[in-house]
């Protein structure tokens, strides 16, 4: 299955294993499991060669495996529905509050109106919802991703925002340096 990283379009090598007993797929193969199964198999997963990523529902804080982000190198954010935006808020604290680093996924309820937003909060991969044409709705989901370039708040996808810009540009006016 594709998915959108960093802007592009890729095949994505992770399997998802949600429920605990579940079989888990080869050892050189990157798996997302459940909070439920992390809490149950951590020591076996965390014995396994292969990458491990965490997938959480919009109910589960990452504050629960805050000790142990090293552990992942992937989080799979759910969005249960479009009205629910707590891992809007869930990226942006494993961004900005735990400094992680890694891939942050949006799954579930992905809509392309949001996508943009997502992407500011932290999330750095999405899964495009399938329905009719997959090629056609990857690129209208990646064509999204450009549609914004000037913002007015400050996030952790280090744009810079506007008011930032003209306080640049007003300093550079001030210091005779303005071209």
């Amino acid at each position: 299955m594709a998915i959108i990283k960093h802007s592009q379009v890729v095949e994505d090598p992770w399997t998802t294993v949600t429920a605990v007993d579940d079989p888990l797929p080869s050892n050189d193969q990157p798996v997302i499991v459940s909070l439920a199964r992390w809490q149950a198999d951590r020591a076996a997963l965390i014995a396994r060669r292969s990458p491990l990523g965490l997938r959480l529902s919009s109910a589960e804080s990452p504050a629960v495996v805050a000790d142990d982000l090293a552990y992942f190198e992937l989080f799979a954010l759910e969005f249960p529905a479009f009205t629910d935006g707590r891992a809007y808020s869930h990226a942006r604290l494993l961004r900005e509050r735990y400094g992680y680093s890694g891939e942050i996924r949006a799954v579930g309820h992905v809509l392309r109106d949001q996508l943009i937003f997502m992407r500011r909060c932290g999330f750095d991969a999405f899964e495009v919802p399938r329905s009719g044409d997959a090629a056609a709705a990857l690129a209208q989901f990646q064509a999204a991703l450009s549609e914004i370039d000037v913002w007015y708040q400050t996030a952790p996808d280090a744009q810079t925002p506007v008011f930032a810009r003209r306080q640049h540009m007003s300093e550079a006016f001030l210091n005779g340096t303005a071209g």
